[in-house]
C-alpha cells in the first residue's frame, strides 16, 4: 500500500495529468453544438448516437473489469437512457461501434486502467446537468424526456460522485494504482475525441 498517497494529492495528480485529453474532448465542434443556445435536435441526436457508443462499450467491456474487483461501487447503467432519449427524437440506433475496445488487448484491460476509464464516463454526469439546462432550454426535452441521459443521477449527482472518488481514491491506494488509473483516464478521453471526429459527420 501507497501510504504516502493522500486523497486530495492523488485528485490533483489526475485532474492535471488529463486535462490537456479533456479539453481538447470538450473543444470539439459536436461537442460545442450541445451547449449552443441555437442547437438543433438533429445535432442533439447525433451526440447522443456517439455518446451511446462510447457508454455501451464501456458499460459491456471494461466496467464489468472493475465491478469484479471494487464491492459495493454504485454506478447505474447508462446506455438504456440514450437510448431512451434517441427514441423520444424519433432515432433508432442501428449500428453500434465500440471506440473504447476495438483497439484495446482485453489483456491490457486492469481493474486499475478500467477505473480510469470509469472516471471519466461517471465524471461526465456532473456536466451533463449543465448540458440538461442548454438542451431543455433550447430544444424543451427534460429529465423525464428526451434528456434522460443527461439528468445524471439526478439531485443525488453530486453525492454519487464524491461516494465514486471516495472509492476510486481507496482503490488507488491500497492497490498503488494511480499511473494506471491515468494512463485509463487519459485513454478514454482521446478514444472518445477520435471517436467523435471521425463520425461526427454521420
Amino acid at each position: 500500500m501507497n501510504t504516502t498517497l493522500s486523497a486530495p494529492a492523488f485528485l490533483e495528480k489526475l485532474r492535471a495529468a488529463t486535462t490537456e485529453s479533456h479539453t481538447g474532448l470538450e473543444a470539439l465542434p459536436v461537442s460545442t453544438s450541445i451547449m449552443n443556445p441555437a442547437v438543433t435536435d438533429k445535432e442533439y441526436a447525433l451526440y447522443l448516437g456517439l455518446m451511446h457508443d462510447v457508454v455501451k462499450d464501456a458499460e459491456e467491456n471494461i466496467f464489468p473489469v472493475v465491478y469484479k474487483n471494487v464491492e459495493g461501487l454504485d454506478v447505474h447503467p447508462k446506455a438504456q437512457f440514450i437510448e431512451a432519449d434517441l427514441k423520444t427524437l424519433g432515432v433508432t440506433k442501428t449500428q453500434v461501434s465500440k471506440p473504447l475496445t476495438q483497439n484495446l488487448d482485453a489483456v491490457a484491460i486492469t481493474p486499475a486502467f478500467a477505473f480510469g476509464v470509469m472516471y471519466v464516463i461517471e465524471g461526465s454526469s456532473l456536466g451533463g446537468r449543465v448540458i440538461l439546462k442548454n438542451i431543455n432550454g433550447a430544444l424543451g426535452h427534460d429529465a423525464e424526456s428526451g434528456a434522460t441521459y443527461f439528468s445524471g443521477y439526478g439531485a443525488q449527482t453530486g453525492s454519487h460522485w464524491k461516494a465514486f472518488l471516495g472509492a476510486l481514491i481507496q482503490y488507488a491506494d491500497v492497490n498503488d494504482s494511480e499511473e494506471e488509473i491515468i494512463a485509463g483516464a487519459n485513454f478514454a478521453f482521446d478514444a472518445i475525441s477520435a471517436h467523435l471526429t471521425a463520425n461526427a459527420h454521420l
